[in-house]
Parts: structure tokens; sequence; C-alpha cells
């Protein structure tokens, strides 16, 4: 699916945290493949459109990273590697298989660390989760996104996550239809790829056999 480039960000993957792993695009095909958080303030920008960053914090990250780029860049390496792990582990979920060690503990380290930050707030009739403004940390947008993950992962949704089936898409999503028979990111994109390619199949085959 080509979601992820020109900073739009796609978020119709059901859950944050496939959303960030969908900013991706064309994950198994080398030749196509693009990254949507081809710098720092990609990733920035994805927190923005995705609701995690207020103007103000987003100014601020920018600013930061503008003024230490090594530091930028180590914590894109960061999310980035958070973001693949968390591919990982869904991917092998999805599989039936188990997933890795290392992807479990890189994305509890990153629950670790968000979590610290999660508060509880009055709000208009109770009370409301909030994150609080960070102070020096350039990786706020991944806070929600590991506790996102891990929610996911314990949740009665877990079997509805599906890898599209248009290869090499790679993009994942939550299957919400009432059968759970959704094949593809999207319909308009991979779905109608895969059509197209069946369409030309059914052709070439009825001509070769006229032949």
């Amino acid at each position: 699916m080509d979601g992820a480039q020109a900073n739009g960000f796609d978020f119709g993957a059901g859950a944050l945290c496939l959303d960030f792993v969908n900013t991706v695009d064309w994950r198994h095909d080398a030749a196509r493949r693009r990254d949507g958080l081809g710098s720092y303030g990609a990733l920035v920008e994805w927190g923005r459109q995705a609701g995690l960053l207020p103007d103000g914090l987003v100014r601020s990250l920018r600013r930061r990273a503008a003024e230490e780029e090594q530091a930028a860049a180590a914590a894109l390496g960061e999310a980035v590697a958070l973001r693949d792990a968390v591919y990982r582990i869904f991917a092998a979920v999805i599989r039936g298989g188990e997933p890795a060690a290392a992807d479990l503990a890189r994305l509890n380290r990153a629950l670790d660390r968000g979590l610290r930050h999660l508060r509880v707030v009055p709000a208009a009739g109770g009370f409301a989760w909030r994150w609080e403004q960070p102070e020096g940390d350039l990786l706020p947008m991944l806070w929600p996104v590991a506790r996102s993950a891990a929610d996911l992962l314990v949740s009665g949704d877990l079997d509805r996550v599906r890898e599209c089936d248009g290869d090499p898409c790679g993009w994942l999503f939550l299957d919400r239809s009432r059968n759970r028979s959704r094949r593809w990111c999207d319909m308009s994109g991979c779905g109608n790829r895969a059509k197209a390619r069946r369409h030309y199949q059914r052709r070439r085959g009825r001509a070769e056999a006229g032949a």
C-alpha cells in the first residue's frame, strides 16, 4: 500500500501500533520499499498526525533535533528498531509462531520507558489517562505506541490481526469484518491490484487454451 510517503501517513489499521508499523511501504520488496520515517522530522510529523504531540511539543522537538543532530539520529534509530520489532512480534503471532525474546524485550523496554510518564488526571465527569509532557526525551510519540502494542497483545482482538495478502505489501491491520475474511490493507490499493492480476491470469489462460 502506498501510504507512508511524502509525510502523508495512513491511520486506518485499527490500532495505533499497527499504524506505526505501516510507516513502511512494500516491506518485502527491497527494490520498492519506502520508509516513511526517513528522518527524525518525519517521526515527529507522524506523531503530530497521529494526534500524539501537541503543537508546542512538536516545535520543541524540532528545535531540539536541530540543535542535537546526533541525539535525534539515535532517537530515530530507536524508533525504527521498535517499529520493526513490533512488526516481527505480530507477524510471528499471525503465522502461529513465537515472537523472538529480543523483540519482546525491546517492546517491554519501550513500555517501561513510557508508562512512567502516564498519569491519571481529573476530567469532565471523572478521570482520564494523560501522558505528561517530557523533559529531555526525544521519543514521547513512542510511549503510546508501546502501550498500544502491549494492550493489543493481551487483548481478545489479537486473533484479528492480519497481514495484507498483497505480497510484498507487509502492512498489518485489525480485521473487523463480521466473518473475519478481510484480506487486504485497502481494497482500493492492494485489493484492486490482486483483482487485476487474477483477471490478467484468467485471460492469459483462456488465450493459451484457445491457441
